[in-house]
């Protein structure tokens, strides 16, 4: 990716390597994600990794989510208060990378729906190098282990209900 701040995915992009994908780690990082919706929507929007390490933005009974797993010992969540209603929403997920020293720090997550703040909370500490070797980055379901495995049981139970017109991750300048 080079000097490259922004990625932008759209629905079916799936099995993208960690060193082909934008590397997010030990820095903030947002998600915004354009999405066309069903009513009760349920699935992976974007997710890297596994159930052994990684993220994942997500819905689940129409609320959007966006799991940390640190490696695959603890999860974080951070879901929405509510679900979303009508037949098209922007999500975008804010995650501020705290400032210090060391790699592997935490940071805090602001979830909105539509410029609307629906959810925040905290993941305490982040994988400092490598979320897998061969888990990937997915557009539209999680292609091999859950990164929110207490959500997701499978890949077919992972696949998104709505459609993902676009996928936009950036970090900091």
């Amino acid at each position: 990716m080079g000097d490259r701040k922004s990625l932008t995915l759209s629905d079916g992009m799936e099995g993208l390597l960690e060193n082909v994908f934008f590397n997010v780690k030990n820095t903030s990082k947002t998600i915004t994600a354009d999405l066309k919706l069903e009513g009760n929507d349920r699935g992976i929007i974007l997710a890297q990794g596994g159930k052994f390490g990684g993220w994942a933005l997500y819905m689940d009974d129409g609320k959007p989510a966006y799991t940390y797993n640190w490696f695959g010992l603890e999860r974080f969540t951070i879901q929405s208060s509510k679900a979303i209603t009508s037949e098209s929403a922007t999500v975008k997920v804010q995650f501020d990378y705290d400032k210090g020293e060391g790699l592997g720090l935490g940071g805090n997550v602001t979830l909105f729906i539509d410029g609307k703040k629906v959810g925040e909370g905290r993941v305490e500490k982040t994988e400092p190098m490598v979320f897998s070797a061969d888990e990937t980055a997915d557009v539209g379901k999680d292609d091999a282990t859950q990164v929110a495995d207490k959500v997701f049981k499978d890949v077919s139970d992972s696949e998104f209900t709505g459609y993902v017109s676009k996928v936009t991750i950036s970090i900091p300048e």
